[in-house]
């Protein structure tokens, strides 16, 4: 696991003569920020600002990881802990959705978001990772191991459905909203974005960096500075979470 990322951040240290040797060596003997100025200049370059691509990614994977997180989690709570009709029906579509891939399903997305008016804008890339139903099965699965004699404990002592959701299931639940985050940052930070969005000024930093490696031999540097700058984010927040992440509900100690 760790060999492809020390891989990356030495190859971003390499100058091109380097680089380019084969076979590739596992080590770096001129180590060089070149590689780092050179993506600072081209970004300084183009004619809309670096500050305004990172702008977009953010918001993007702010907005859509907290609305992933909070729908899914609303949404399973009844699914795991509440009887009503077509329930097993319900699930059988979210498990069935589970086997389509995003680029499966781009084209009835593109069709939806033109529809409602939402194409070149955030929200044809916010929706849709809201209502990812990755984040519903995970979460829906977690909270059938929280035992029921919990939740009616609460019920007897006058919490209402609100209260059990936030200051009980939630927390009993947080590796798993936890591991959420993760997937759901990973994949925006990571999405280009050009299906859905034209305008320029509203492109992500993936897009930008990608713009720039599609120059050819003569950016490779900066390319592998680009593969650096886009891993740091993911890993820094699993460094964060991971602690939590491996926690599961058999090793909590909640017991029937």
């Amino acid at each position: 696991m760790a060999l492809p990322l020390y891989y990356a951040v030495i190859n971003s240290l390499k100058p091109l003569n380097e680089l380019w040797l084969f076979p590739p060596r596992f080590y770096v003997q001129n180590p060089t920020f070149k590689n780092f100025s050179d993506l600072v200049i081209l970004m300084s370059n183009s004619w809309v600002p670096f500050s305004r691509y990172l702008f977009n990614t953010l918001l993007i994977t702010t907005v859509g990881t907290g609305g992933q997180i909070i729908v899914a989690s609303m949404a399973a709570f009844p699914l795991a802990k509440h009887r009503f009709p077509g329930k097993k029906l319900f699930f059988s579509i979210i498990v069935l959705s589970l086997m389509f891939n995003s680029t499966v399903t781009t084209v009835p997305t593109y069709l939806v978001m033109m529809t409602l008016g939402w194409v070149d804008t955030y929200w044809a890339l916010i929706v849709p990772a809201i209502g990812s139903s990755l984040g519903l099965y995970l979460m829906k699965q977690f909270m059938e191991q929280i035992p029921d004699a919990i939740l009616e404990a609460a019920l007897i002592d006058g919490a209402n459905k609100w209260d059990t959701f936030w200051r009980i299931v939630m927390p009993s639940v947080k590796s798993a909203w936890l591991t959420l985050i993760i997937f759901s940052v990973q994949t925006l930070w990571n999405m280009g974005a050009t299906s859905f969005i034209y305008d320029e000024a509203k492109k992500t930093l993936p897009y930008a960096l990608g713009q720039i490696i599609s120059g050819g031999i003569a950016r490779a540097g900066a390319g592998s500075a680009i593969t650096v700058v886009l891993l740091v984010v993911p890993i820094t927040i699993f460094i964060v979470t991971q602690s939590n992440i491996i926690e599961t509900m058999a090793n909590s100690g909640i017991k029937e």
